[in-house]
């Protein structure tokens, strides 16, 4: 009669809690416990959320990026489970889910959480009520992938031994990406082997002689003869002149709109096209700069052919004002969707964008290639010593605006005092830096788009609201970062002054552009550094 009452009360507390054991403690109780959880996987599943006094949300079905994580306790204790990502820079593990205790010895306590699949997770065991940490671990999850974490003691009751193992094996999420780039790689190939056979010589007596069939059959079957056919002549006919295009800068732009449209489409829900939270640097990220500039070699090119043309400064100044108005009122329309229900409310209205932010660099690098590009126009001798860069000094006066406003920006991040805020601050705030400046985002940026615009005309949801769990508005198209803005689209610029300057001396071209790019590798790899 014993042993019975006691199957029947093992088997009561498994119907409850997901607990099994009978207190034998063997290595078959292990075995049959793991297979009931695998089976619990397909019945019910717990997902945490942040906080783990939150309710809960039941589900079966993992998403995108997800991974289940069955935490298996076989202490005499409730544990703390708390999980910090690798994406979250300085962060305090947050605790996202509670592990009952057992209620004796060989019995085991389950719960299953839907953890993230996108970067490493550092994994963290507590104990209560003291907040003792039991174990610590890193482990980067497979998506789709089901595993588990054994948390037990060992001969002595004070160690505690966390093991993960993986119970269904993930997929491989990369797979689409490879099979798109090897399928890219076999059309370049084949287009680069088709270029080489049609130059050979043979191949182009064959299309020469195929031309010519056709062409003979084409004469026999006209008629050539016939009187009233009239032959007019072509020599008073003049074809039309078309500019000649940049395609380096056509082939550019068409790249960046195509990862443009890619991004804005959920770039297949990869973690590395989207935007990053805060810190590091992702493709999505780049085509904003790539726009900028594009925007300011288009800017000089544009500008260039419309005096040589002989259009007024005046007359492109007005032009220049006019585009900025529409490029600022567009921006404003399409990152203020509310209109299409009623007008909009200035109460709420956000007031910086992207479009917005191209608007204003377009008008600073606009003005400044007009005032300086009659000068550049006005020397045409290739004798005097300084002509090889004369593109650049030509510009000087532009330089100095540039590296001012630079200076402005650097004082301004740097030196400019936030309130409860140490000086120089670029965090994110929120839980980062270990939750001592929660208040802080953006530093200085974020401080002058607060006090010039106001709280509820800047971005309410920013991207390291997610990660950071930030509470304070934050813009990342404020009104300091164009600044930055400014000498992206100057160095467009000054990329197409110089190109187009020296375009028939190539070897002088690329020493230029070689001695840019270590300088600026050079800048960027002392920035990462400090």
């Amino acid at each position: 009669m014993g042993k019975k009452e006691k199957k029947k009360n093992s088997e009561e507390v498994w119907k409850q809690n997901g607990i099994s054991g009978d207190g034998m403690g063997s290595k078959q109780q292990h075995g049959a416990a793991l297979l009931a959880l695998i089976c619990a996987v397909s019945v019910s599943a717990l997902r945490p959320e942040l906080s783990w006094s939150r309710p809960s949300r039941k589900t079966t079905v993992l998403k995108m990026d997800e991974a289940f994580l069955s935490v298996l306790n076989e202490i005499q204790s409730d544990l703390i489970f708390s999980v910090q990502s690798e994406q979250c820079y300085q962060c305090l593990p947050q605790p996202v889910g509670m592990v009952p205790a057992v209620s004796g010895p060989g019995n085991i306590s389950a719960v299953i959480f839907t953890v993230n699949t996108q970067h490493t997770l550092t994994l963290q065991l507590n104990s209560t009520p003291a907040n003792i940490e039991l174990c610590r671990m890193h482990f980067h999850f497979g998506e789709q992938g089901n595993y588990s974490l054994w948390v037990k003691n060992l001969n002595d009751p004070e160690h505690m031994n966390c093991t993960i193992a993986t119970i269904n094996e993930p997929i491989n999420s990369y797979l689409p990406l490879i099979i798109a780039l090897v399928v890219c790689v076999a059309v370049y190939v084949l287009a680069s082997l088709c270029s080489s056979v049609m130059r050979l010589n043979f191949m182009r007596t064959l299309v020469l002689r195929v031309g010519s069939s056709m062409e003979a059959d084409r004469l026999i079957n006209s008629d050539l003869g016939s009187p009233n056919r009239i032959v007019e002549s072509t020599e008073s006919i003049s074809l039309p002149t078309t500019g000649r295009r940049l395609r380096s800068l056509d082939t550019f732009r068409g790249f960046a709109l195509v990862v443009m449209v890619f991004v804005n489409y959920g770039g297949g829900r990869y973690w590395f096209f989207r935007h990053q939270s805060w810190n590091g640097l992702t493709v999505a990220d780049l085509v904003f700069p790539w726009f900028v500039f594009i925007m300011g070699t288009s800017v000089s090119l544009s500008l260039s052919g419309s005096l040589i043309r002989g259009l007024r400064r005046s007359r492109l100044l007005i032009r220049i004002c006019w585009r900025t108005f529409l490029l600022f009122i567009i921006g404003v329309f399409i990152i203020n969707p509310s209109y299409c229900s009623g007008p909009l409310s200035w109460e709420t209205l956000r007031i910086p964008g992207v479009l917005q932010r191209l608007a204003f660099t377009y008008l600073v690098v606009a003005v400044l290639d007009v005032s300086m590009t009659r000068a550049r126009l006005g020397v045409s001798s290739t004798e005097v010593w300084w002509f090889p860069v004369h593109d650049i000094v030509l510009y000087w006066p532009a330089w100095v605006c540039v590296f001012l406003l630079e200076s402005v920006w650097l004082c301004v991040t740097f030196l400019l005092p936030v309130p409860a805020c140490p000086s120089g601050y670029l965090g994110p705030g929120g839980i980062g830096d270990f939750g001592l400046h929660p208040n802080c985002t953006g530093g200085a940026a974020g401080y002058i788009d607060r006090w010039l615009l106001g709280e509820k005309h800047i971005y309410q949801t920013p991207s390291s609201r997610v990660v950071y769990q930030t509470t304070v508005p934050y813009d990342p198209e404020g009104v300091l970062g164009s600044i930055n803005s400014i000498l992206m689209a100057f160095l467009g610029l000054q990329v197409h002054t110089h190109t187009h300057t020296h375009t028939h001396t190539h070897t002088h071209t690329h020493s230029v552009f070689y001695v840019f790019e270590t300088h600026v590798c050079s800048f960027c790899f002392c920035l990462v550094k400090a």
